[in-house]
């Protein structure tokens, strides 16, 4: 890892500890995957309609995480990922899957405004507003109504947003992130695939030391 890289993740010392601690609190109680994506191809787990953190069309590693937005440990994650997005460039692109788990009631409704946003290329800052304030939507019965209120903050169209929330389809693409991950073998909350390898981690270095092997650094 570059010094730079190593430096800056100096800055949120303090959310990886949390993560190391987080990063499976919510996977179901199942045996570890034994590597059941086999090398999934990285093109088969990141579609070129699938979001992405950052561009950068001449990447030549992909980082493919499966996350739910009601998960604690991803709400963790967010904020180092953006930062490695930043950090890594143009050399790694970071894509964005869903793999809302049924102990979350709410995760599936967030995914579909998330996909919602996405339809008008404004998936970052739903992904943002989701994740940091994950405690104010988490545990309400029915978050439908805060989640408009994000796509309004963000500036979206709000018919448009509207009909992608109503519209089955839009929760078909949410499903079918999940089908794409349990196929490649996901089983909980942060997953993470660098160049359609599953890293196992336990802490952010994990992260960091499978990309910089991915980009030869």
């Amino acid at each position: 890892m570059t010094r730079n890289v190593k430096i800056s993740l100096l800055v949120v010392g303090a959310f990886a500890l949390l993560v190391a601690g987080l990063l499976f609190a919510t996977r179901p109680d199942a045996p570890p995957s034994d590597g059941a994506a086999g090398g999934a191809r990285a093109d088969a787990l990141a579609p070129a309609d699938a979001p992405r953190l950052n561009e950068a069309p001449n990447a030549s590693a992909t980082l493919v995480e499966f996350l739910d937005f009601q998960c604690p440990g991803c709400a963790q994650l967010q904020p180092i990922m953006g930062q490695l997005a930043q950090q890594y460039g143009d050399q790694v692109e970071f894509v964005i899957r869903d793999f809302p788990l049924p102990m979350h009631p709410n995760a599936e409704a967030a995914a579909v405004a998330a996909e919602a946003a996405h339809q008008q290329g404004q998936f970052v800052p739903m992904y943002e507003q989701l994740f940091q304030n994950q405690q104010a939507w988490a545990e309400q019965p029915d978050p439908t109504g805060i989640f408009r209120g994000y796509a309004e903050e963000i500036g979206l169209d709000m018919a448009g947003y509207d009909a992608a929330v109503a519209d089955p389809a839009t929760l078909d693409a949410v499903n079918a992130d999940k089908e794409a991950g349990a196929a490649a073998g996901v089983q909980g909350t942060p997953t993470i695939f660098v160049n359609g390898e599953q890293v196992q981690v336990s802490s952010v270095q994990d992260i960091t030391d499978a990309l910089d092997a991915a980009v030869g650094r």
